[in-house]
């Protein structure tokens, strides 16, 4: 059943009104397929004006959607042969992490995924997507191993932000998170990040640190969520759509200050109204990204990934 957000609400009516006027056409002998039709113009209609000029607090909602395409959606629509690897063989296994090994497009790859869940015991099993350092440990090991067998390494980022909790905090999470970042920076074979969702604080950019950083167009990446944002700024959550806009936090805010390289583009509606659709437009940009990457000599690639950090917030944007 889909899930509407509260900004849908006209078109939630329309197509509420759709299913029972389907209802009653496979009940009756009643032919009204002419009605059907108009109220299915009207609510593309609705949902084509609606999405068109959504406000960066709307955006948030979309990608926090609970029925988008999660990072094991994507991995199993795009990944052949997909082998899981766990643990980051210092202390545990993290499962907010998925990484393994696999065949994009005929050619082996590496892919780490941040997984969300879909419901309440994945979202439970995946910790709601906030790895612990164990985690970020376990993709270091896997980037490394990545370079080992000269494989291009693929990142699918949806995450609120690392996991805040003591035991994190003793484990070292600050620290892994940065020596996430040094890995990606080091990494001798092609990194593509994709933040299908939320990509959110230290926690997205640690697997951020990319050669080619996509978004979906509905996606967000932060450092901060609104809430926590509203709750310093101005002592209060409740004006988390103020600081929303004020952190410009969406994709088309972010390609024009230069720190993502390409928005991916989505269905009317968002991703959870067609995710085959949206998987087969991230691979297909994937797919551009390596082909593009690889004919940069490895020693260039990695100077080039440094630079293009180091230039992020040096140039004055109008």
């Amino acid at each position: 059943m889909r899930q509407f957000l509260d900004f849908e609400k006209s078109v939630a009516e329309l197509e509420n009104k759709i299913s029972e006027l389907q209802r009653v056409e496979k009940s009756s002998a009643i032919n009204i397929a002419e009605e059907l039709k108009n109220l299915k113009d009207k609510a593309d209609k609705q949902l084509r004006v609606l999405y068109s000029k959504l406000t960066p607090w709307q955006k948030v909602q979309v990608a926090r959607h609970a029925q988008r395409p999660h990072a094991l959606d994507y991995i199993h629509g795009m990944i052949k042969n997909f082998m899981a690897l766990a643990g980051d063989r210092l202390y545990a296994e993290d499962h907010a992490i998925i990484g393994g090994l696999g065949k994009f497009q005929d050619q082996s790859v590496a892919v780490i995924g941040i997984e969300r869940g879909a419901d309440l015991d994945t979202r439970l099993q995946h910790n709601f997507g906030m790895a612990r350092p164990e985690g970020y440990r376990k993709a270091q090991r896997l980037i490394k191993l990545a370079g080992q067998f000269n494989l291009p390494i693929i990142m699918l980022i949806d995450t609120p932000g690392a996991w805040p909790g003591i035991d994190a905090e003793k484990h070292g999470q600050a620290e892994a998170i940065a020596k996430s970042i040094e890995t990606c920076l080091r990494a001798t074979t092609p990194i593509v990040s994709v933040i299908i969702g939320e990509g959110g604080s230290g926690g997205a950019i640690a697997l951020a640190t990319a050669d080619k950083i996509l978004m979906l167009e509905h996606s967000i990446y932060s450092v901060i969520s609104p809430e926590a944002c509203s709750s310093i700024l101005w002592r209060d959550a409740s004006q988390a759509s103020q600081a929303a806009g004020a952190l410009r936090l969406t994709a088309q805010d972010l390609l024009k200050l230069k720190l993502i390289d390409e928005i991916i583009e989505e269905p009317v509606g968002g991703a959870q109204r067609d995710p085959k659709v949206v998987i087969k437009k991230v691979e297909q940009a994937i797919q551009f990204a390596f082909e593009e990457l690889a004919l940069v000599p490895e020693q260039v690639l990695q100077s080039k990934r440094r630079n293009k950090f180091l230039a992020m917030g040096r140039e004055e944007i109008n």
